[in-house]
C-alpha cells in the first residue's frame, strides 16, 4: 500500500511545477531589486532570455514553430519581431513591471529597450532596415561586410567591442537550445526559409565571427534564369540543358561559393515531371523542394553526419528502397561517396550532385579520392575511370562574372589514355560577355539525346 502510494505520478508532477512557475511568476518584481538600474535592467534581460528560450507550445510543431519565430525575430523579420515584442510586453505586466526605476534608455518604453537587448542586432539593425537585393552579412570582429547581388563591400559601420558580436551570438544560439563557449566554439541556425547562419567564437577562430545567409532565389526556372534580368544563360544553352535532362545523363555541379550552383539546381529540378520520383540528400534543407514544389513526388531527407543512425550513409540506404528515379545530391562528401557511386552506376540515371573542384576534368579523381577513404582496396584508376563514364557524365561549371552568375561551362567528360577529358559543348567567352559552342556532343550521348528526345514528342 505504502509502495502504491508513494509511486511517481506525471500528472500530479506537472501540476506541481505549474503551480511552483505561477508563483515565481507573480514574485517575479519582488526578486529585481531596484538598486543600481543597470543591474536591473541586466537582471531583467536575463530573466527575458529565460522567459523566451524555454519551450512554448502543446505539440512538438508549435514548439517549432515557436522557435523559428525568434529566429525570424532576430534576423529582422518585421511581423515576427512584433509578435516577440507583444510577447514581452505580456511578460513584464504578468510581472508587474512598468519601468527599471532610474534606468537611462533611447526607447519609448522598458519593453522596447528589453527587445533591443534581447532580439535586436545592434549596428546590424542598420543593414536589416533594407533587405532589398542583401544576400549575406559577414562580420569579423567589429568589421562588418555586406553581399548584395552578388558583390561583398565594407560596411560603414562597424560593432563597438566584440562583447557586443558574442552578446548576439548568444542570442541566436539560446534560442535553438544550442550553445557556444569555451568548450563548443561554433553554431549553426537553419531557418525553414533556407536562411541560415553560421558563427564562431574565441579558440576557433582568431575573432568572433557571424554570417548571416539569407534566402533570396525569387524563382526557380531556366526560363527565368535565362531572361534579361539574370542572364545566366541563353536560350540556347537552355535548350541544351533541357535535353540533358530528358536524356537522363547524371550531372555533377561544380562553382565557387555562392556562384549559383543551388540555384541551377532548382532550376533543373523544376522542368522534371512532377510524377517523377526523386529523392535528396542534404546536410542542411536548402533546396526545400517539398515547399517550392508541393506537386512533386519528392522525398527530401536531412543528414547528420555525427548521428550513426542519421548518416548520409544511412539515408543513401533508404533511399534506394523508396524507388528513386532521380537522386539529388546536394554535395558528395567522404561517408557517402562510395554510396552515390554504386548508385549512379546502378540504374538511377538522371541523377545530380555538386563536388568541390576547381575543374570539371579533376572531378572524377575528387571523387575517387573521397571513395578511397573508407579503407577498402580498390584500383584507383579503374575506379576513376567508372565514376567518369558512369557518375559524371555531364559537368556544369558556374562563376560569378562580371556581376552575375553564369553557366560559365558545359562538357562531356570521357575517359582516354588513362585520364578524365572534357568535350567542351558550352563555354562562357568573358571577353564577349556570351555563350559559345566549341564542340558537338559525341556520338554516342547525340543517339541518346535524339532518342530521348523522340520518347518525349
Amino acid at each position: 500500500m505504502m509502495a502504491r502510494e508513494n509511486r511517481f505520478s506525471p500528472s500530479e508532477f506537472a501540476a506541481q511545477m505549474k503551480a511552483e512557475r505561477m508563483l515565481r511568476e507573480e514574485e517575479g518584481a519582488a526578486l529585481i531589486v531596484p538598486r543600481d538600474a543597470n543591474v536591473e535592467f541586466a537582471r531583467l534581460a536575463d530573466d527575458m532570455r529565460t522567459y523566451l528560450s524555454a519551450p512554448h507550445g502543446l505539440g512538438e510543431e508549435e514548439r517549432k514553430r515557436y522557435g523559428e519565430t525568434l529566429n525570424r525575430a532576430v534576423l529582422g523579420y518585421s511581423q515576427e519581431r512584433e509578435q516577440v515584442l507583444a510577447v514581452i510586453s505580456d511578460r513584464l505586466i504578468r510581472l508587474r513591471i512598468h519601468e527599471a526605476t532610474g534606468m537611462q534608455h533611447p526607447y519609448q518604453s522598458l519593453a522596447e529597450a528589453l527587445f533591443a537587448e534581447v532580439i535586436g542586432l545592434n549596428v546590424l539593425e542598420l543593414i536589416l532596415a533594407d533587405k532589398e537585393g542583401l544576400e549575406e552579412i559577414q562580420v569579423v570582429g567589429e568589421r562588418i561586410f555586406i553581399v548584395r547581388d552578388g558583390v561583398t563591400r565594407p560596411y560603414a559601420y562597424r560593432f563597438d567591442s566584440v562583447r557586443e558580436v558574442e552578446r548576439v551570438q548568444q542570442n541566436l544560439v539560446l534560442f535553438n537550445n544550442d550553445r557556444i563557449n569555451p568548450r563548443k566554439r561554433w553554431a549553426e541556425v537553419m531557418l525553414r526559409d533556407g536562411s541560415r547562419v553560421t558563427m564562431t567564437g574565441f579558440g576557433f577562430t582568431a575573432c568572433p565571427t557571424l554570417t548571416i545567409r539569407f534566402y533570396t532565389v525569387r524563382s526557380f526556372s531556366l526560363q527565368t534564369l535565362s531572361s534579361s534580368a539574370y542572364r545566366t544563360m541563353n536560350a540556347k544553352v537552355m535548350s541544351m540543358l533541357k535535353a540533358i535532362l530528358a536524356a537522363r545523363f547524371n550531372i555533377v555541379i561544380i562553382g565557387a561559393t555562392n556562384s549559383g550552383k543551388t540555384n541551377l539546381m532548382k532550376a533543373l529540378i523544376a522542368e522534371l515531371p512532377d510524377e517523377e520520383r526523386i529523392i535528396t540528400i542534404e546536410g542542411r534543407f536548402e533546396m526545400m523542394l517539398g515547399r517550392d514544389f508541393p506537386a512533386k513526388n519528392v522525398v527530401e531527407y536531412e543528414t547528420e553526419e555525427d548521428d550513426p543512425y542519421h548518416r548520409s550513409d544511412q539515408a543513401f540506404k533508404l533511399a534506394l528502397r523508396q524507388s528513386p528515379q532521380r537522386i539529388i545530391h546536394a554535395e558528395i562528401r567522404d561517408v557517402d561517396a562510395n554510396i552515390y557511386v554504386r548508385a549512379c552506376t546502378r540504374g538511377h540515371s538522371g541523377s545530380m550532385t555538386t563536388v568541390h573542384a576547381n575543374r570539371l576534368e579533376d572531378v572524377p579523381e575528387a571523387i575517387t579520392d573521397m571513395c578511397m577513404l573508407d579503407g577498402r582496396g580498390m584500383n584507383a584508376e579503374r575506379l576513376t575511370k567508372r565514376i567518369t563514364r558512369y557518375v559524371t557524365e555531364i559537368g556544369i561549371e558556374m562563376s560569378y562574372l562580371n556581376g552575375r552568375r553564369v553557366v560559365s561551362r558545359i562538357g562531356e567528360l570521357f575517359w582516354k589514355d588513362g585520364q578524365a577529358l572534357v568535350r567542351d559543348w558550352v563555354k562562357f567567352d568573358v571577353m564577349q560577355g556570351e555563350w559559345i559552342f566549341p564542340a558537338q556532343p559525341s556520338a554516342k550521348a547525340e543517339e541518346r539525346m535524339a532518342v530521348q528526345g523522340a520518347l518525349h514528342e
